[in-house]
């Protein structure tokens, strides 16, 4: 590829590399490329060189490589089915999101080629994105035909008529990198086959005969760009007994003339499609028949059905062959005539394949018959007249194994219980470390003839095989709710907690949730004019103006992280109204509550200190009222006595489930006499939170 590679979109990857051995720059390169060839992800790549060009070169040919593959694809895509949206609607990953844009970048060149406009596109696109646009537009144009390279005379001329080289413009190649032809407008640079002419007129550039579709790869095959050229490589492998030759075609892999077979000495090698077999190297001649390890096993003609003698005479079975022999000697039981045929020889039963004893006895011939002794292990019974087995771990119990004794034709087997192995003497029985065998999904202990599995923290032991690791839903728990104020979130192993996305910030502990004072933090947007009021969650701007004949007491009084607007009576000279008006004061203040979780108690939320005025000459009693905004009667308020003071608290005795927001409009009434002299009120704006933290 030139150093036009059209596809750089994303870097979708990070690189973990091992360091191998030093190489080249361009190997390094083509490593990489290589890997992306073979369809695997660029985040595993192998490094082949603990040099750090190297790693770079490696880390960016591969995601170049990797980038042109799924920009092909979206080329494609383009040009089969002329659209993008539909046919890959997955923009999630990586890939998808190159596809999807080389496959529009696609269509815009497409579209500038239907319409006739020019394919020098000046879209605001990107370079990669024009590319791939002009790559589409100017698909099926042929480049010119291209002139061999004039070249200037090997000694300078003299003057004009020496050199016929003088007025040639294309003399040194001009400005030229590869080839230059003279037109009848002059000099035009062209370039070799396998490139193009970059729109500077001067410099040719690779052509991705991959990108643009003009390959010839066969199926199953896939296109890899070359500076100058491409190749085809095989996608799926041969498959066994074959291997891929440097024509990119499937060969059989001769494993007779590899010396990769397994053939015994005794067997000839042949080689086959995929394989190979082995024939026996002995020849079984007539009267025999060969078994499949290649033994010539002798055929007993005598046994066919219609048998190889005629009648009269008897049909000895010979190794290889078979005799005819009149029947004029009859023998007896254990005899058979010999090979003259003229007398009876004794028949050594012992040395037939039948084994007459059977297994566990041994066979002693005698004259005209045979006898059975016992062999080790074995005991002679009278009664069945036969050999029977010896059960030595009836015979001697505990006294031959440590754990247990199997008893076993001829012999006898020592066998461990669970948790155990057997030692080298095959009798005794020692301890077995099944951790050595990671029995368990985390942790595992050793003990006497067994392990014992235990999980890390955050996990439990599961109770269907005791092995396995669960990890324990804290959130699950019956003391999950309390875990985290707001939500409690199970990760393995352990929790974590989330507060509400605004208004509300994790505690340091990582469980509570503490409420953003925005008005303190300046993260409101209160004009001037306003005044912020911190909320639970939130905040409020409010603008609280004085009535009529009241004006604001200096700077505003700020208690418990809240505000508090003030505003005293101020008549007007001779208005008699305003100044018989009993109302002294109007305040303003906001509080927020919470949702509380559990309600059993009355809360006392608002307190209201009074003191009696200077110029009182008589004692007054003040009661407390509340005289609106009590929703569903869930406040009250009652009257304490505080060092000195007559305090006003108001309750909340009733639950109340937020969001809301109620106006509690208080009063303080100085009654002389049982006539109220003068009230100060207190207009109180409360929020209640949907948290109950």
């Amino acid at each position: 590829m030139g150093p036009s590679n059209l596809l750089s979109f994303a870097f979708c990857g990070i690189l973990i590399f091992q360091v191998n051995a030093q190489i080249s720059v361009d190997d390094c390169c083509t490593n990489g490329q290589e890997w992306a060839g073979q369809r695997q992800d660029c985040a595993a790549l192998q490094t082949t060189s603990d040099s750090q060009m190297c790693r770079i070169a490696q880390e960016q040919c591969c995601i170049a490589a990797q980038d042109d593959n799924y920009c092909t694809t979206g080329i494609n895509l383009a040009k089969q089915h002329g659209e993008c949206e539909t046919l890959y609607t997955d923009a999630t990953s990586c890939e998808a999101k190159n596809i999807k844009r080389c496959c529009n970048c696609c269509l815009l060149g497409k579209n500038a080629q239907q319409q006739g406009l020019s394919c020098e596109q000046n879209l605001s696109l990107g370079y990669e994105c024009g590319l791939v646009y002009r790559a589409c537009c100017v698909e099926g144009q042929e480049t010119g035909p291209t002139l061999p390279v004039v070249q200037p005379p090997q000694e300078p001329a003299t003057n004009e008529q020496d050199d016929p080289y003088l007025n040639d413009q294309c003399r040194g190649a001009a400005h030229c990198s590869q080839q230059c032809r003279v037109t009848e407008s002059g000099a035009t640079c062209s370039c070799f086959q396998g490139y193009k002419l970059k729109p500077d007129g001067h410099t040719c550039e690779d052509i991705n005969e991959c990108l643009l579709g003009s390959h010839n790869c066969r199926s199953g095959e896939r296109c890899i760009n070359t500076k100058g050229a491409f190749r085809c490589q095989r996608e799926v492998s041969c498959g066994t007994g074959y291997e891929l030759t440097d024509s990119n075609n499937c060969q059989d892999i001769d494993e007779c003339e590899t010396g990769t077979h397994n053939c015994a000495p005794e067997f000839a090698c042949q080689n086959t499609q995929g394989s190979f077999r082995c024939k026996p190297l002995m020849q079984c001649g007539d009267g025999f028949i060969q078994d499949a390890q290649g033994n010539c096993i002798d055929i007993n003609e005598c046994m066919s059905a219609n048998g190889p003698c005629p009648s009269g005479q008897v049909c000895i079975n010979t190794v290889g062959s078979f005799n005819c022999q009149r029947n004029s000697i009859t023998c007896g039981r254990g005899y058979h005539l010999n090979e003259d045929g003229t007398r009876c020889v004794d028949i050594n039963e012992c040395t037939s394949l039948s084994q007459p004893c059977g297994p566990g006895h041994v066979c002693i011939n005698v004259a005209g018959t045979f006898r059975c002794e016992c062999s080790a292990g074995y005991y002679f019974d009278s009664i069945s007249r036969s050999c029977v087995d010896t059960n030595e771990c009836r015979r001697y119990p505990g006294r031959l194994c440590a754990h247990k004794c199997e008893n076993t034709p001829g012999s006898y087997h020592c066998s461990c219980t669970i948790g155990f192995k057997l030692g080298s003497d095959g009798r005794n029985c020692e301890d077995l470390n099944e951790c050595e065998s990671n029995p368990c999904s985390q942790e595992c202990a050793n003990v006497y003839g067994s392990y014992q599995c235990y999980c890390r923290r955050g996990y439990q032991l599961s109770d269907v095989d005791g092995i396995t690791c669960e990890d324990i839903d804290e959130c699950a728990l019956p003391t999950g709710g309390h875990i985290c104020s707001y939500r409690c979130h199970n990760i393995p192993g352990s929790f974590h907690c989330t507060c509400p996305t605004t208004g509300y910030t994790l505690a340091p502990n990582g469980r509570s949730c503490q409420d953003i004072d925005e008005c303190v933090t300046g993260t409101h947007n209160c004009t001037g004019s306003e005044t912020c009021f911190n909320v639970q969650g939130h905040f409020k701007c409010l603008l609280f103006e004085c009535p009529e004949n009241y004006r604001k007491s200096g700077e505003a009084v700020r208690v418990d992280r809240t505000e508090t607007i003030r505003c005293i009576k101020s008549c007007r000279l001779n208005d008699v109204n305003c100044v018989l008006d009993p109302i002294h004061t109007v305040s303003y203040t906001v509080i927020s509550l919470p949702t509380f979780r559990e309600f059993n108690t009355p809360e006392e939320i608002i307190f209201l200190r009074a003191m009696s005025p200077a110029h009182a000459t008589i004692q007054s009693d003040i009661v407390f009222d509340i005289t609106e905004g009590n929703v569903r009667n869930s406040f009250d308020i009652i009257k304490r006595f505080e060092s000195g003071m007559t305090v006003g608290v108001v309750r909340q005795v009733k639950p109340i489930v937020g969001p809301l927001h109620v106006v509690l409009k208080l009063a303080m009434n100085y009654v002389i006499r049982g006539v109220v002299s003068h009230r100060n009120l207190v207009n109180v704006h409360i929020y209640v939170s949907e948290y109950w933290f």
